[in-house]
């Protein structure tokens, strides 16, 4: 089998790919290829060492393996009390067993014991999972833990250089203390390994019994107010993002490929007019005039504006005109054959009669 490269496919080793699909683990198929439960190609299998490739026939427990669906991620908020496996020797409740039925079949990434409560991420994709169980990753898990006893916090800054317990080398941890309560307190602590127990064998060895334990965030991905025993799945946005999943092809199903935004439009050509923003409110009107009348008045001048123009009638005498004239404005030259400004009636002038065209008192 090859690929349209023409090179030879390299393919997968046989439980790589069995937890790929989302029907177990990489352990828990190692078990059922030894138990007889599946055959590669009519052949069954003996030994999980075995590489298949996109054109092999795999079937368990006679059943043909279903196409892989997409890589699909969710938060949980698991509580105290429920075991972090699909079964129990002990007979003890698993969270599994809480979990909606259409949800599927789902493996948790990384555990969190049988008394610890928080964050707990669970997907579909076995791959997926162990890749962010790995520490290479580098992704800090943050918890916030209460402690019995008086804490003194000078004693956990050796923590940061690691610490060796009973063979054990743990990483690099870092310890805040947040408050002493009575006789117990708390305090938040940050870690990339995750070892299994290691918060509650850490503080042990320091003389402090853990007794209460809830992960807060697994590297991106927060606790936030999930309520306790919900799920909620992360959007395919946020594993594009985060993890790079759904670009194109994923876990070898052709998918379309996720788009957040559209592409924006091609701009113009040449300057651009950015029309101004609509006025959802009338501008006020301006101090110290009425507002604009609907229709001009009939008579006299109108609210505001151009004067209206003169109705025919009796001529106003000159000096009373000349008296609502405003002051003379200063004197400024004045182009030539240019109109000059009539002079205001002087004192010993004789009076005009009232009425009739100008100079007709001369004329008689």
């Amino acid at each position: 089998m090859s690929d349209d490269t023409g090179a030879p496919e390299k393919g997968d080793r046989i439980a790589k790919v069995l937890a790929r699909a989302g029907l177990c683990s990489r352990r828990d198929a190692e078990r059922w290829i030894e138990d007889g439960r599946v055959s590669v190609d009519g052949k069954l299998l003996t030994t999980p060492a075995v590489v298949v490739t996109s054109g092999s026939i795999i079937l368990v427990d006679g059943k043909p393996l279903k196409e892989p669906e997409p890589s699909r991620l969710w938060r949980y908020h698991k509580p105290s009390g429920l075991v972090t496996s699909h079964r129990d020797e002990k007979g003890r409740p698993t969270l599994f067993d809480t979990l909606p039925p259409e949800l599927g079949r789902v493996i948790s990434v990384g555990r969190l014991d049988l008394n610890s409560e928080g964050l707990l991420l669970l997907t579909n994709d076995g791959e997926l999972a162990r890749k962010l169980e790995l520490p290479s990753t580098g992704w800090v898990r943050r918890y916030k833990v209460r402690v019995h006893g008086t804490v003194e916090p000078e004693r956990f800054l050796a923590l940061a250089e690691g610490v060796v317990i009973e063979g054990v080398r743990y990483g690099e941890i870092k310890v805040e203390f947040e408050r002493q309560k009575g006789s117990n307190a708390w305090v938040t602590v940050a870690l990339t390994e995750g070892k299994n127990r290691e918060i509650r064998k850490v503080f042990e060895h320091l003389g402090y019994g853990v007794t209460r334990l809830i992960r807060l965030s697994y590297g991106p991905f927060q606790l936030g107010l999930l309520p306790r025993g919900d799920i909620e799945e992360v959007p395919r946005r946020v594993l594009r993002d985060q993890l790079g999943l759904g670009a194109a092809k994923d876990k070898g199903a052709a998918r379309k490929t996720l788009t957040l935004k559209e592409e924006p439009a091609a701009a113009p050509k040449g300057r651009v007019r950015i029309p101004k923003p609509h006025r959802a409110v009338e501008p006020p009107t301006k101090r110290g005039r009425p507002p604009v009348a609907a229709e001009r008045p009939a008579e006299g001048r109108p609210a505001y504006g151009k004067p209206a123009a003169r109705s025919a009638g009796p001529a106003r005498p000159s000096a009373e005109r000349s008296s609502e004239r405003p002051a003379a404005r200063s004197a400024a030259p004045k182009p030539a054959g240019a109109r000059s400004e009539r002079a205001p009636a002087r004192p010993g002038d004789a009076a005009k009669k009232p009425g009739g065209p100008r100079g007709a008192d001369r004329r008689r």
